[in-house]
């Protein structure tokens, strides 16, 4: 073999030896996952599509209350927890700077003044010198196995993993403004509700006062007819607390001091569509923000395994120095006393007592855990679309049901009062059928409520409401 081919030979092996030491560590490959072919859901509520999504809507398409949008808009400008997420982000950037930078070569300056004072042979005058240095150096350790490679991997899926985290408090703060302004609106209703029937007990108490006084009623009638009133108006003093909190609670989300939220007149009982479109299972794992960012982890610990296998191999560093040296000040950049050092050095761990063992299978075990995070996370989105589907639909039916309820309670009360008013029947029948349709209006709004909740749950837990 000629000396050019066995040069060739050397630097094609050194080149294979670099390209590999690059691939250090496993190379991320996305696990898989096996997806449904539909969520559980009632097909009245699921439809026929199979591809759109209603989470591919912004909120602003999904929310069209005014003044809901308003709220949701502070609350993204102007929530804590929210710029937490972003600044965790801005964290991940500059710790990827710092990652980059540690397989660049430093580079610095110097300059140094040595003196001495001396006689010689103990006898004569004493003599003093001096020596000024000036200079630059760089130091380098070579990337030869991908060690710095596989770190600024790790950190740049720390960046993606903080985003897509951003993006997760996004979508549960557009939910958690949109259920707390619901139940804001049931809130309102329910005292609506309540003032009504206060109005009408106190006149139900005004002709029980004025049948006693003309003999054809009892004081045990007047009593019963206080004990509605009473109990309307502690209802409408505990509704008012929980309206006055509930206010408090969605200035909170917004990043405002407690105080009034504007909001419209009364909540819609027919709000949200019959069929929602919820598209493929297997588009949830590229939509909802949690699981991507748990996927951007598993990508960080697999990267991290390669960190920490790239310690079972040498470490060449390269170091320079260059400058220039004179006995006097004044000479220092004209004499020709230049000086320079270079410096290739290479270390091998033969025993660290099993350190770079117990790292690796540290960073291994890590990686197990991200691993189980990330397909846990998948299995509860599955859940949770499944579990709002069927909840939206049996919802629905119940507020069917519980609005027939209302209409049987108000007839009831209706002939119970024309039977007292007959003399046919006792108040306490009067007592029992006003209690009844209270109670029943009541839970009509939380049937309401509850259909409005589960549609802001659909749309969160299919991943919508950060796209902006």
């Amino acid at each position: 073999m000629s000396r050019r081919t066995w040069c060739r030979s050397v630097a094609a092996g050194f080149a294979f030896s670099v390209a590999a030491g690059c691939s250090v560590g496993p190379s991320y490959e996305r696990p898989r996952v096996v997806s449904p072919s539909a969520f559980r859901a009632p097909a009245a509520v699921a439809g026929t599509s199979s591809h759109s999504s209603l989470a591919e809507q912004r909120w602003a398409e999904v929310f069209t209350d005014p003044s809901l949008q308003a709220l949701i808009q502070s609350a993204l400008s102007g929530n804590y927890d929210l710029g937490i997420a972003a600044t965790r982000v801005l964290t991940a950037e500059a710790r990827l700077g710092v990652v980059r930078s540690a397989g660049l070569p430093t580079l610095g300056a110097y300059a140094s003044v040595e003196a001495d004072r001396s006689r010689a042979g103990g006898r004569g005058d004493p003599s003093t010198g001096g020596l000024f240095r000036a200079g630059a150096s760089l130091s380098w350790e070579v990337e030869f196995w991908g060690k710095y490679t596989r770190a600024k991997e790790a950190a740049r899926a720390e960046i993606l993993s903080s985003e897509w985290g951003r993006r997760a408090v996004v979508t549960s703060l557009v939910s958690q403004v949109a259920t707390a302004y619901y139940q804001l609106l049931a809130f309102d209703r329910g005292l609506d509700i309540a003032e009504r029937t206060l109005a009408s007990r106190e006149e139900s108490l005004r002709i029980t006062q004025v049948r006693d006084q003309g003999g054809a009623g009892s004081l045990v009638d007047v009593k019963q007819a206080e004990l509605l009133v009473y109990g309307a108006r502690a209802q409408i003093v505990d509704l008012k607390r929980l309206i006055e909190q509930q206010e408090n609670a969605i200035a909170a989300l917004t990043g405002k001091s407690p105080g009034p939220v504007a909001r419209a007149a009364q909540m819609a009982p027919e709000a949200g569509p019959t069929e929602i479109p919820t598209g493929l299972p297997s588009a949830l794992l590229e939509r909802r923000p949690d699981i991507l960012q748990a996927e951007q982890r598993l990508v960080a610990a697999n990267a991290e395994i390669g960190v920490a296998q790239a310690d079972y191999f040498p470490s060449i560093s390269l170091t320079a120095s260059g400058g220039v040296a004179s006995a006097a000040l004044s000479t220092l950049f004209s004499a020709p006393a230049i000086v320079w050092s270079a410096a290739a050095s290479l270390a091998q761990p033969i025993f660290d007592g099993g350190r770079t063992d117990s790292q690796v299978r540290l960073a291994e075990l890590e990686r197990e855990v991200a691993l189980a995070s990330y397909r846990q996370t998948i299995l509860t989105a599955f859940r949770e679309v499944s579990d709002a589907l069927v909840g939206y639909q049996r919802g629905r039916e119940f507020r069917a049901i519980q609005a027939e309820l209302v209409g049987s309670a108000r007839e009831a009360r209706r002939l119970a009062d024309l039977r007292y008013q007959g003399g046919a029947t006792g108040y306490l029948e009067v007592l029992d059928s006003d209690t009844r349709l209270f109670t029943a209006e009541l839970g009509l709004v939380q049937a309401e409520l509850s259909v409005l909740s589960v549609f802001v749950e659909i749309y969160r837990a299919l991943g919508g409401g950060w796209q902006s």
